[in-house]
Parts: C-alpha cells; sequence; structure tokens
C-alpha cells in the first residue's frame, strides 16, 4: 500500500513538472495578464454592480477565463493516451502491417507515433505542443482544440474592454500623476470617480495588454484554423504531412500509385494495406547518405566555436541536437544550409544498432566516399532553405 502510494505521489509530481517549461510559463502568463487587466478595465469602463449589462459583461469574462484554463490544463494533464509498454496485436499476422518501436518494446498501433519528448508511443499523435508540454493525441485533441477556439474568442472580448476603457477614460477626465496638469477632454464630469484610479501606469498597461490580446489572436486563432482544416478530413498534423510525403514520393519514383487516404470516411479499411508509413520509411533509408564527423560537437544549440553562420542559422526547432565526436558514423535524412539532421550509430559494427536521432553542425562532417546507402546526393536539401 505503502508503494503505491509512493508511485501516485511520484506520477503527480512528474505531472506538476510539466508547468515548469518555458510553454505553459509563458501562456499561463498570457492568460494571468490578459484576464487580470480585463477584469479591472471591466470595473473602469462598465461598472457591474450598477446594470444588468455589466454584469452580464464581467460574468462573461470570467466564464471566458474559466474555460479556457478548463480546457488547457485538461490538454495538459489528461494527455494524449499512451500505447501499453510491450503492446502487440492478438493476430500475430497482423504484426506485418505495424511498425515495431525499439524504445517502448512494442508494436505502434495504428495511427500511433513514438514522441522523442516524451518518450513514449501516443496514440493518434497529431503534434508535441510545447504550449502545453506535451503530446496532443486520441484523449486530449477536443480539449486542446477547445482550447485554441475559446482563447482568441476570449482575447477578442478583452481586447473590446481595453479599447472601450481607454477611450472612455481619455475622454472624460484623466490624470498622468502630475499635480499641477490635467487632461479635460469633455465639460461632463464622471459621478461617482473610478474606484481604481486610471493614470499613466494603468494606461501603458491596459496598451500592453491589447497587444497580447491581438497578437493571441491571431497567432491561435491560425492554429485552430490549421487544426480544424486537418480534423474536418479526419487526419492528424502528421498524417497530413505523411500524406504529401506520399505524393513526393509518387512523383519522385513515377510510380503511378493513387495513394488514398485509408481513414478518410468514404474510403474502405482495406486501402490501409497500402502501408504508407513503411513505404516512406523505407524510402528514407535508400535516400539517406552517410556521412562521418571530422569534428568534435558537444550538442550545444548554439555553438559558438562552429562559425558565426552555423550559430545564427540554428534550426527553431525543439529537435534534440546530437553529440558529435571525431569519427562517429552518422546517416543524414535531410539538412539545411549550415546544418543537418540523421541518426548517429552507436554501434559502428552494425546499422542495425542503436541510433541517436538529431541534428548537428554541417561543418563537422564529411560524406563517406562510396560508403553511403545509395551514393545519392542528399535529398531533401534542395527542398529545404
Amino acid at each position: 500500500m505503502g508503494a503505491l502510494c509512493s508511485i501516485i505521489k511520484f506520477e503527480n509530481l512528474q505531472e506538476l513538472k510539466r508547468l515548469c517549461h518555458w510553454g505553459p510559463i509563458i501562456a499561463l502568463g498570457v492568460i494571468a495578464i490578459c484576464s487580470t487587466m480585463a477584469m479591472i478595465d471591466a470595473v473602469l469602463w462598465y461598472w457591474p454592480l450598477d446594470t444588468t449589462g455589466g454584469s452580464v459583461n464581467f460574468i462573461m469574462l470570467i466564464n471566458w477565463t474559466v474555460m479556457i484554463l478548463y480546457n488547457y490544463f485538461n490538454a495538459m494533464f489528461i494527455g494524449p493516451g499512451y500505447v501499453p509498454l510491450g503492446w502487440k496485436p492478438e493476430k500475430s499476422q497482423d504484426c506485418m502491417y505495424l511498425q515495431y518501436c525499439k524504445v517502448c518494446q512494442s508494436y505502434k498501433a495504428p495511427r500511433s507515433h513514438h514522441c522523442r519528448k516524451c518518450n513514449r508511443c501516443v496514440m493518434k499523435m497529431d503534434h508535441h505542443c510545447p504550449w502545453i508540454n506535451n503530446c496532443c493525441g486520441h484523449q486530449n485533441h477536443a480539449s486542446f482544440t477547445l482550447f485554441l477556439l475559446l482563447a482568441p474568442l476570449g482575447c477578442i472580448h478583452a481586447s473590446f474592454i481595453f479599447v472601450m476603457t481607454m477611450y472612455t477614460q481619455l475622454y472624460n477626465r484623466i490624470s498622468f500623476g502630475w499635480s499641477s496638469v490635467k487632461i479635460d477632454m469633455s465639460a461632463a464630469k464622471r459621478d461617482p470617480l473610478p474606484i481604481v484610479p486610471f493614470g499613466l501606469s494603468a494606461f501603458a498597461a491596459s496598451l500592453f495588454a491589447l497587444g497580447l490580446a491581438l497578437g493571441t489572436t491571431i497567432a491561435v486563432g491560425m492554429l485552430f484554423i490549421i487544426q480544424m482544416k486537418v480534423i474536418l478530413r479526419n487526419k492528424t498534423s502528421i498524417e497530413s504531412w505523411i500524406e504529401d510525403k506520399a505524393k513526393d514520393r509518387i512523383q519522385y519514383y513515377q510510380t503511378g500509385e493513387i495513394f488514398i487516404f485509408p481513414y478518410d470516411m468514404r474510403s474502405k479499411w482495406k486501402n490501409f494495406k497500402q502501408i504508407e508509413q513503411l513505404k516512406q520509411k523505407a524510402d528514407k533509408r535508400v535516400r539517406s547518405v552517410r556521412y562521418q564527423a571530422i569534428e568534435d560537437y558537444n550538442g550545444a544549440c548554439c555553438p559558438v566555436t562552429k562559425g558565426v553562420k552555423t550559430f545564427f542559422t540554428t534550426p527553431c526547432t525543439e529537435e534534440p541536437r546530437i553529440a558529435l565526436r571525431k569519427g562517429d558514423l552518422i546517416l543524414a535524412t535531410r539538412g539545411l544550409k549550415h546544418w543537418m539532421y540523421g541518426d548517429k550509430f552507436l554501434d559502428s559494427t552494425t546499422d542495425d544498432g542503436m541510433r541517436v536521432r538529431g541534428w548537428f553542425p554541417r561543418k563537422c562532417v564529411e560524406k563517406c566516399l562510396y560508403d553511403s546507402e545509395t551514393d545519392q546526393p542528399l535529398d531533401g536539401e534542395k527542398k529545404n532553405r
């Protein structure tokens, strides 16, 4: 019983650690600033205890905040749902249609993918979201989508309050803190006087909160539109990317195949026999090029010693960097102008050994002559920056 309690406490502690990340800190900070300033400004602009409209306005503002936080924390703490460790299908013959995850020591269920951040296979994985510091998948996709919808709506309401408060306060009477200077743009005096003084600092805070609200409306609103596009086609973001790669593969090899997304409600389950992900895995191995490290690299995100261009063009992604030592073998799968992405062989004696995947500076490696998987140029370089 004591061991069970310890496990539960440990899991709860691990969940709370999700908050200690730049994504949740920034997201919750924006929510706190916009909500707090909107409530203060609502009191100045439309006093809730005097009129029914003021009361409705204030209650709606609180309601937006509660619903946004409720769906945000649901998306963060409920999690996406993981494939059980060691899972395999009931029928052994079905294994030939599934990928095997060496990390989880289990087969990947249909529509699941392994997340390197969570270090687990996620059911119906859409993407790993840094703002909730968790994956978006089968169990929390609905809460995440509702958060993307409610956040812009709440920010639009807050923006309206900020604009109206600044307008009415400037129009009626405002003191910027100087005892001898008053800006009186109207002969009408406000009666009663505002409970919360609206001075220069309050004006600056409202203007800052307005900027945050408008920025959030645009950024999160765009994410919501992107999510709805894939949801209405019964896809995830990863599956949409896989479909694009499938069309690219078919065009590259001129196979004449017709790719049909197997989970489209208009198609049949037998379309799943195409196993597009397995084909793309094989295609990646064919197009990969073997490199060897000629310089040491400590795995820093922005290495100072590898040149100014390498420092300032570091990939803007949370994907890991891999440390290199001279002589290491790397199988590169894609690249930018000054960076490359691939797998480092932990056991150089075999290609089937364990690998570590991540980014590394291009100047630290050179191509192995006559020792690549296909001796073809690295596909993907011409498609990136």
